[in-house]
């Protein structure tokens, strides 16, 4: 039986459990509120109002335990002078639980874990954009409006294409931007360097049939000129 024996192990070893409760509890106290699954929330809730009744002391010894569970001293300190001083009147029951749905992915539950008193930060005033808060974004992940407006027609933008001037304006217009002295250069076909080689292996003057017998013709003639001198010179 499973005398004095409470808590979640939630599937992780004792080493890997706490480093999840430090991280969770360094974003809490950084942001005031987060996401997570319902056993982790129910988990994570008893150790951070611990850490907060800590912090309501503003001792010493009280701010080296937290930092046990918080190594952020930037963290921690916004815990002593921001966060603590607003339950000092309260005894307990800083968080809650708000349960969100199921997760798309695996079905989990999730569950929005907040303190009582978060108010969201009204960002935009000076004219920007009002920064969507995670509660916003956690419903936008179940269906809801983000920005809780009713729901209504789409609207739809309107965009202004440009018309395409035609191909003729366009080159007109260049010949008017180009200068009027420089003469209009002729584009010759370059050629390839496989038939450039070609040409170059090739004789300058190729012989022809007709070349060919007249020249075997005059060689023929050569040695009947020269015994025709011969006979000339004997008489």
């Amino acid at each position: 039986m499973r005398h004095r024996v409470r808590g979640r192990k939630l599937g992780r070893t004792t080493a890997h459990r706490k480093a999840l409760f430090r991280n969770q509890l360094t974003a809490l106290f950084t942001h005031e509120r987060i996401i997570t699954t319902v056993a982790k929330a129910k988990e994570l809730r008893p150790i951070a109002e611990r850490m907060v009744t800590l912090a309501r002391t503003g001792t010493l010894p009280a701010r080296r335990r937290v930092l046990t569970m918080v190594p952020d001293k930037i963290v921690v300190r916004r815990l002593f002078d921001e966060i603590a001083p607003r339950f000092m009147d309260r005894n307990g029951g800083y968080t809650r639980i708000v349960r969100l749905g199921n997760r798309r992915g695996d079905g989990a539950e999730l569950a929005l874990i907040e303190f009582v008193d978060y108010v969201p930060s009204a960002k935009g005033e000076g004219g920007g954009e009002k920064k969507a808060s995670l509660m916003d974004r956690a419903r936008g992940m179940f269906g809801g409006r983000k920005d809780g407006a009713p729901e209504g027609p789409a609207e739809t933008e309107t965009v202004e294409v440009a018309e395409e001037e035609p191909a003729g304006e366009i080159a007109a217009e260049a010949a008017e931007a180009a200068p009027a002295d420089e003469p209009a250069r002729e584009t010759k076909p370059k050629r390839t360097r496989k038939r450039a080689t070609k040409k170059a292996k090739a004789p300058a003057e190729e012989a022809t049939p007709e070349a060919s017998t007249a020249q075997a013709a005059s060689e023929s003639e050569e040695p009947a000129a020269a015994e025709a001198e011969e006979t000339s010179e004997k008489e």
